[in-house]
């Protein structure tokens, strides 16, 4: 039997009408439709007047579903994959469906729109031939302060996603690894109701919104640095290299240390300590 294809569709990020006629016609003709949040999709397809079958694909369910969901595929049924909004895979469930998919040999095919990180770098003003998305934010302050420290060195424009709850203290950790006066965007519920785009220093920004309660969802874009600063030598490299992996620290944790302190990239690092290995 031939089997099917996985469609990954994008759906509106809010405004309804942001949904492409592709994406409906594909929502209409699949034999199933595999959701973040099948109450949240509801709505959507209600508003379309699509009944098509839903079944759940979130986080926590991804690898036991995906399984079942390619099953399926390779029975001959053909699958939609969506998010809660914008487009699957990107800081959303969907990564590991594909992958499955791709490995039985199934049909991928992406039926692109809508995505948060394409929509808030369209309007940032910041350069967009080089930009680098780093998903979410870690909630934690430690680890939060660990990730803007290894993003000091980065000369791209740079998108995250941040929980609005968390955006000041975000930014006064982002303020203290990449400098104050580091330009910034913040877009708050894109394409919706009350979208809001702001822009400034991270200083500014910060002062702001600590008289300024932030309620929605968020993505963040920051100006890469314009000067890289200068690489120590080889050598101080591959001592801080041996002495970090004799106090018994993994490779990733090696990296994200050693990557701003020497101005190189955690992947730079990460490949110097895999080399020396061999």
């Amino acid at each position: 039997m031939k089997s099917g294809t996985l469609f990954v569709v994008a759906t509106p990020l809010g405004n309804l009408e942001d949904i492409t006629a592709r994406a409906l016609r594909v929502l209409r003709m699949v034999d199933l439709i595999a959701a973040e949040d099948t109450r949240h999709s509801r709505k959507l397809l209600s508003h379309f007047d699509i009944h098509t079958p839903l079944v759940s694909y979130y986080d926590e369910i991804e690898r036991q579903r995906a399984r079942q969901l390619v099953e399926r595929l390779e029975s001959g049924e053909s699958i939609a994959l969506i998010s809660d909004a914008g487009t699957p895979g990107i800081a959303d469930p969907g990564y590991r469906l594909v992958r499955a998919a791709v490995d039985a040999g199934i049909l991928v095919t992406p039926t692109p729109g809508p995505s948060a990180v394409a929509a808030v770098l369209s309007v940032a003003g910041l350069p967009t031939d080089r930009f680098v998305f780093e998903g979410f934010v870690p909630a934690k302050a430690s680890a939060r302060r660990k990730f803007f420290a290894g993003l000091a060195p980065e000369s791209r424009t740079i998108v995250v996603y941040e929980a609005a709850r968390r955006l000041p203290a975000c930014l006064e950790d982002l303020a203290a690894a990449l400098g104050a006066n580091r330009e910034i965007v913040i877009a708050r519920e894109l394409t919706k109701m009350f979208e809001e785009i702001v822009r400034g220093r991270a200083g500014d920004l910060l002062v702001r919104l600590r008289e300024t309660a932030v309620r929605g969802e968020v993505t963040l874009v920051i100006a890469g640095t314009e000067h890289r600063p200068p690489v120590a030598p080889l050598e101080a490299l591959e001592t801080a290299i041996e002495h970090l992996k004799a106090a018994g620290r993994h490779t990733r944790e090696i990296a994200e240390e050693l990557a701003p302190r020497y101005g190189l990239s955690r992947r730079e690092v990460y490949e110097r300590i895999v080399k020396n290995r061999g």
